[in-house]
């Protein structure tokens, strides 16, 4: 019984010990330990939101968040011992060379025994690599001998940052855009600016602990992932289009270029390209030279003022019209027109001066008709509506300038008339161009350019973009059949000035144009770097699907011409586009339905006996399956997402640049 006493009584005591320690704790010592443990947690830490994707109209990613790793080692870790490291240290190296060559086994070595080396408890971070790494690296690393401890033994930790990346590289680059930072601040230019809101998401709350010298996050309110824009770009039409120009910039040395592939009946954008000389020899996306240029359209506009005149009655495509031996005083100037040095065009019908592109033709087909009154012809151009603001979805946007007499009285002269008649005097992106013409195309209707088909969340479509009507008709059914026999000419008939962007692949209708550009004080000054060259229309002629314009400026090399510079490049994409349509439209071709898996097997072995040398396609492909292929094909692979394979940053079929790195995006 005594024994009982005994315990319980010196359970009594330490109870009240631990009382009374608990007591001090609390009230004496409460505050330095509270403070204490304040520095242990913070509160209230910002999780960022995962930005969300930016598609083709494929579904080929075009712009995506990559995590990325900064790898350290902390010499001071608790578990590090220095016979285990110098045990390790070799195998380690040898490894670490195998996968990054930049350093040799011993170089490798010698880096990590300097920090072991050196190592201070006030700098607890030293970096391993001179690179960051991607998740399958850094699973790699963490296998390795000695890193394979742990961290505690090994020391080895790592720094997560987010950079945002375009696995197509340039392909309309600028028009899908960039953000601020490898931290994603927000969008910078392009869809990223755009729908930054929507992309950007929502940032969760967390709370951190250190325990054991380690900061651990507890999440407290989880982030909203920001949704996914599926744009209009088609990846094929795109590099199709990007190349196209490119080897024509190249050819010519031409400061800048930009091409723009509009679906006719939606306004889709599936392409759109803009290169601007960056150094001597090398062209890069670094303007969105097609929305926010504004600049004088030259011929191109010659189509507007001959669809006005002919709505308004007062010119018929027979009506003849005299432009002499090509030189001819109008409105106190001298205005001339291209084949002068041959004598002129002589008496011509208002047809031709479409076709030949006269200045002097339609400079008197208009004075004639709207000198007495100039604002009927601004307002007939008004009334065709492509000088409003369409409210692109490209921030930095240009909204065509016109001039109207009662508006700028002052800066209206007796030439502003008939120079504005053959595109001088006005201010027009290349877009607003290309909407006209694609509004002739379209029968008359005039609509808005679209760069964004549908937004989505967590994979499933919130918004789908419709069609958006700017006027539902331009002008009348006979005015069209008239202007639309007019581009045709100008492509298809001998003697025509788009004869160079003629095929007998697809039929093409459009118009040329050659413009001065101003050299500010200096005024409009001769010679090849002084001019911007076009080319705008669509095909097929007889049934569009596609309208485009190509803009060039500042040529190097050969006389400026609209037809032989912007025409071959219309040509080239629209017959690749053409031929691309019919070779892939499976319709033609009768199922296989006896044998249907043999069939494919049968292809993909056909493809690989006779694709050697190009990048394969492994869309649909697993994950293992993927990667086999592209490493067996030379190819560097990093893999993006889980699943099945939907998008591969090298389009099918390229040719393989041995080492190249190519992103698999799973899903």
């Amino acid at each position: 019984m005594m024994y009982y006493f005994i315990i319980a009584v010196l359970f009594i005591v330490l109870a009240v010990i631990i009382f009374a320690k608990a007591c001090i704790i609390s009230f004496v010592d409460g505050n330095a330990w509270r403070k204490l443990g304040e520095k242990q947690i913070r509160s209230n830490v910002q999780v960022p939101a995962v930005r969300g994707d930016i598609y083709s109209c494929n579904y080929e990613l075009m712009a995506t968040s990559e995590e990325s790793y900064r790898l350290y080692i902390d010499f001071f870790a608790e578990g590090i011992q220095e016979d285990t490291l110098y045990k390790y240290v070799y195998p380690l190296s040898v490894e670490l060379n195998k996968r990054f060559p930049q350093r040799s086994a011993a170089e490798y070595k010698k880096h990590i025994l300097h920090g072991w080396n050196i190592r201070s408890s006030k700098n607890r971070e030293y970096l391993l690599l001179g690179q960051n790494v991607n998740y399958l690296q850094l699973k790699a690393i963490q296998q390795m001998p000695f890193f394979n401890k742990g961290r505690n033994r090994s020391g080895l930790y790592t720094k997560s940052f987010v950079k945002r990346i375009k696995p197509y590289g340039t392909l309309a680059s600028r028009t899908i855009g960039d953000i601020y930072g490898e931290f994603e601040k927000g969008g910078k230019n392009g869809l990223e600016m755009q729908y930054n809101e929507l992309l950007s998401g929502q940032p969760g709350t967390s709370t951190r602990r250190k325990v054991n010298g380690t900061w651990m996050n507890v999440v407290d309110e989880k982030p909203v992932h920001g949704n996914d824009i599926v744009s209009t770009i088609d990846i094929h039409i795109q590099d199709i289009t990007e190349k196209a120009l490119m080897n024509k910039l190249r050819e010519i040395d031409a400061e800048s270029g930009t091409a723009v592939v509009m679906e006719t009946a939606t306004g889709e954008i599936k392409a759109i390209t803009n290169m601007g000389r960056v150094r001597e020899g090398v062209w890069g996306e670094t303007k969105n030279y097609a929305v926010s240029d504004l600049s004088e359209p030259g011929s191109t506009f010659k189509v507007v003022s001959m669809l006005v005149a002919l709505e308004d009655g007062l010119v018929h495509p027979d009506d003849p019209v005299d432009t002499g031996n090509g030189v001819e005083q109008i409105a106190g100037h001298e205005l001339r027109d291209h084949n002068a040095h041959h004598g002129g065009y002589g008496m011509i019908t208002a047809s031709k001066s479409i076709r030949y592109s006269s200045n002097i033709g339609v400079a008197k087909l208009i004075m004639q008709a709207y000198n007495s009154h100039p604002e009927k012809y601004v307002d007939g151009v008004h009334r065709i509506g492509f000088h409003r603001d369409m409210h692109l979805e490209i921030p930095g946007y240009g909204i065509p300038y016109i001039r109207h007499p009662k508006d700028t009285a002052r800066y209206w002269s007796r030439s502003t008339l008939p120079w504005m008649s053959f595109g001088y005097e006005t201010q027009i992106p290349p877009i607003y161009t290309l909407s006209f013409f694609n509004a002739i195309a379209n029968k008359g209707k005039l609509i808005k350019p679209i760069f964004v088909r549908e937004i989505r969340e967590n994979g499933h479509s919130i918004e789908t973009k419709k069609t958006e009507v700017i006027n539902s008709k331009i002008c009348s059914p006979s005015t069209l059949t008239f202007i639309r026999q007019m581009l045709d000419d100008v492509v298809n008939c001998s003697d025509g000035t788009g004869k160079p962007a003629r095929s007998d692949k697809v039929r093409i209708a459009g118009k040329t144009g050659t413009a001065q550009l101003s050299q500010g004080a200096a005024g409009y000054k001769s010679g090849g770097l002084s001019h911007q060259v076009s080319f705008c229309g669509y095909f097929p002629s007889d049934d569009p699907q596609y309208s485009m314009i190509v803009v060039i400026r500042k040529p190097r090399h050969g006389p400026p011409s609209g037809g032989m510079m912007c025409g071959t490049v219309f040509k080239t994409i629209a017959e690749e586009i053409y031929s691309r349509n019919i070779i892939t439209n499976t319709k033609a071709f009768p199922t296989d339905t006896i044998h249907p898996v043999e069939a494919v097997v049968k292809k993909i072995l056909d493809d690989l006996k006779t694709e050697a040398g190009l990048v394969p396609d492994v869309r649909g492909m697993g994950a293992k399956d993927a990667v086999y292929a592209m490493e067996n094909a030379g190819l560097c692979v990093n893999l993006v997402g889980r699943g099945a394979v939907i998008a591969q940053s090298i389009p099918p079929g390229s040719k393989i640049e041995k080492g190249r790195t190519v992103v698999i995006q799973l899903k």
